[in-house]
């Protein structure tokens, strides 16, 4: 059974939004039985599993035996996959679930703010010792913040190759417990999950999967200074 955790200090940087849907393409793709587990005290997962009429994936209300008894409940029980959602704080529940993780997703949209706050979850993974992935959120198209972030956070960590683009099919699919794979979105937003979901999978079975790099823009015409600002912010921060 593998564990993925989606932790970052900064609120509205996603987590839940890409908890639901990657534990559902996981589920639609045969890495289930996924399970949930919501450790927000906002409950915002819950509410979006409490609004599905798909019984899967799964969702596990934390019992007060704790997260590594509850863990090792759903392995015995057959479960493949547990996503975890947490609060958007640096708390010790974060560090909690960190530690019983085998990989950490650091949402993170492409705005200084959102680098800041990735510095603290960096630091709490390097110190717990456990492996991480960025995944680029809420990008706008063909927008320069959006390469210049990439590359500073590829200083730090892998890159998600699939970034995620602002559109309004992410959440309006959120309002009654789906996704954008789940309401028939003409969009490339259920490709965008896909993409995300087949290189987190990699990464659980230990297959190389290219993340993105700095390297990656250089055909684009970035220069070396345009991911200058934003790596500082983040090297502050952590």
């Amino acid at each position: 059974m593998h564990v993925i955790a989606f932790a970052s200090q900064k609120g509205g940087s996603g987590k839940t939004t890409l908890a639901g849907h990657v534990a559902v393409e996981a589920e639609r793709r045969g890495a289930g039985p996924v399970a949930l587990i919501d450790t927000d005290p906002q409950g915002s997962l819950s509410q979006w599993w409490n609004a599905r009429e798909a019984e899967r994936p799964f969702f596990v209300r934390a019992s007060d035996e704790g997260l590594e008894a509850d863990l090792a409940k759903l392995k015995d029980g057959g479960v493949q996959l547990v996503i975890v959602d947490t609060p958007p704080a640096i708390t010790s529940t974060i560090g909690h679930v960190i530690g019983q993780a085998d990989l950490i997703v650091i949402p993170t949209r492409p705005s200084p703010h959102d680098l800041r706050a990735a510095g603290a979850t960096v630091r709490l993974c390097e110190e717990i010792g456990k492996p991480l992935v960025f995944a680029v959120n809420g990008a706008s198209p063909r927008a320069r913040i959006t390469t210049e972030a990439v590359i500073a956070l590829s200083h730090h960590g892998p890159v998600a190759p699939s970034i995620l683009h602002q559109r309004i099919d992410f959440a309006s699919s959120m309002i009654d417990g789906r996704t954008v794979m789940e309401i028939g979105s003409s969009t490339k937003s259920p490709e965008e999950v896909a993409e995300l979901w087949s290189f987190l999978e990699d990464r659980l079975k230990g297959r190389e999967t290219s993340p993105l790099t700095s390297g990656s823009f250089v055909s684009g015409g970035v220069s070396g200074s345009a991911g200058d600002k934003p790596d500082s912010v983040l090297r502050g921060a952590a």
